[in-house]
């Protein structure tokens, strides 16, 4: 009930004391810092955003090509490395992660990290990278995760670090029933000790969300009320 979800919300907002959990937020492949917060901002209620203290970064890379948001959102348009058509090479992500430090050294400390598409990729890996001491060494720990649209990375080079051991930190996972990288956000969802999953009839898209944001703290998998 309303009661469970208010304690889920107020134990995140508890471990880090009186103030707002501070997410670093990680926007999609060819998007920005600007349209991740409307996609956030326009379709979660008040309250959600509210409680949380969000700041939308821009990607370190201007878009190599055509972005999939071009009509619906405005340019710029930004992505946070490269990749090849099989997903299993990547060009400038020792830049990125370098750039996402820096990121949190200067607009920090953050709590948590909260990514939607080559964003969510990103966050689901940075914790093992950082535990392994190859990633976010400057940096506190991340604690808390919000992956949307999420997936695993597939090239070894980078899998084998960042999920050679299970996740523990607790973390929300939105998956969309026609999303097409819905197959890859389960295998990522593996990775973790203690997910928590949010399913949406939805694609490929930051869902809306009705009624407050629930935060894992029991493994478990609910179905939302969300709407278009």
């Amino acid at each position: 009930g309303p009661d469970a979800r208010q304690t889920r919300m107020g134990s995140l907002a508890g471990g880090v004391g009186a103030r707002r959990p501070r997410f670093l937020c990680l926007h999609g492949f060819r998007t920005s810092g600007e349209i991740m917060r409307k996609q956030v901002v326009g379709k979660w209620p008040a309250e959600v955003t509210a409680s949380l203290d969000l700041v939308f970064a821009d990607a370190p890379f201007p878009a190599e090509g055509k972005s999939d948001v071009d009509g619906i959102f405005d340019p710029p348009y930004y992505e946070w490395f490269q990749f090849d058509k099989g997903f299993t090479e990547y060009r400038n992500f020792d830049k990125c992660l370098a750039y996402i430090e820096e990121l949190m050294i200067k607009e920090g400390p953050f709590d948590g990290l909260m990514g939607f598409s080559q964003g969510s990729i990103l966050s689901g890996a940075l914790p093992g990278l950082q535990e392994q001491g190859l990633a976010l060494t400057r940096v506190p720990k991340i604690k808390y995760l919000i992956i949307i649209g999420g997936a695993k990375f597939r090239s070894p080079a980078i899998a084998d670090k960042a999920y050679a051991n299970m996740i523990k930190i607790p973390s929300l996972h939105f998956l969309g029933d026609n999303d097409f990288l819905k197959p890859h956000g389960e295998q990522l969802i593996e990775s973790f000790v203690d997910p928590f999953i949010i399913r949406h009839p939805k694609g490929h898209t930051v869902p809306r969300l009705v009624g407050k944001l629930i935060f894992p703290s029991t493994k478990s998998s609910e179905r939302h009320k969300f709407r278009q």
